[in-house]
């Protein structure tokens, strides 16, 4: 009976995602994020203060393999960011193929994270009153596949949906978290190699990355999932771009 209901309960609740989510800020206040912080460690820089009566798209770069800046930053409050930007509610996007598992939705939204498609970033930032961000990891799923420690390969040229968002909508904050991609080593998977093209394929089936990622484990540094213990500093631009044009199509 509680399956049939919870069927129930996601044929209601469907659209939340693209919706604006639904954040709890008990969870985001959880102790738990704080030693996540700690243990790389991860800090917001703010360098421009912001205006709550708009609503901002924070352009993010890089993604990583496990964007640990964005989330720690954006989905949690152990970096501070209410403080820092007062008035202000961060929404991280993420692929929308996640939002379909059951439970784990319910989960991720507690944190502010909704739905990456177009409608979702829409919703956010054409808000009337303002006082949104909307988080946008720009190079996406593919832009995981080239994260290694020592190298930056960003995924921007044919990224341009939300700068059209931004015309039409209001302010574009450039984010980047230097850091990101020393968390993980990767299989070497140059352009034009077996296993890229097996990633690629498997991608535009999946809709998601599948990095062959591996760093420490647990008791010992040689081999195992978790990250390695390396600082991240999340900063803003010093300037906040307008780019405001209402007749932007």
């Amino acid at each position: 009976i509680l399956a049939v209901l919870y069927a129930g309960w996601l044929f209601l609740d469907w659209d939340t995602p693209t919706s604006g989510g639904r954040r709890s800020q008990w969870v985001r206040s959880w102790s738990v994020w704080d030693y996540f912080r700690d243990y790389f460690p991860i800090t917001l820089v703010k360098t421009v203060d912001l205006d709550p009566k708009h609503n901002y798209i924070f352009g993010f770069h890089p993604h990583g393999v496990l964007v640990a800046g964005a989330f720690s930053s954006f989905c949690t409050e152990s970096t501070g960011f209410s403080q820092l930007f007062p008035g202000l509610t961060p929404h991280l996007l993420m692929l929308p193929f996640w939002f379909r598992v059951p439970l784990f939705r319910e989960y991720i939204m507690c944190g502010g994270l909704v739905s990456s498609s177009k409608s979702s970033l829409g919703h956010l930032v054409s808000r009337p009153e303002g006082g949104n961000v909307a988080v946008l990891a720009v190079g996406g799923a593919p832009e995981a596949l080239d994260a290694r420690p020592g190298a930056l390969t960003l995924q921007i040229l044919n990224r341009k949906g939300f700068i059209k968002l931004a015309l039409k909508h209001g302010w574009l904050v450039p984010v980047f978290s230097f850091g990101e991609n020393e968390l993980f080593d990767q299989m070497e998977n140059p352009t034009g190699s077996a296993l890229r093209r097996l990633q690629n394929r498997l991608q535009s089936i999946m809709g998601v990355a599948l990095p062959l990622f591996h760093a420490r484990g647990v008791f010992q540094y040689s081999f195992g999932l978790m990250p390695y213990r390396q600082p991240i500093h999340t900063i803003g631009n010093t300037t906040t771009q307008l780019l405001h044009n209402p007749y932007t199509l």
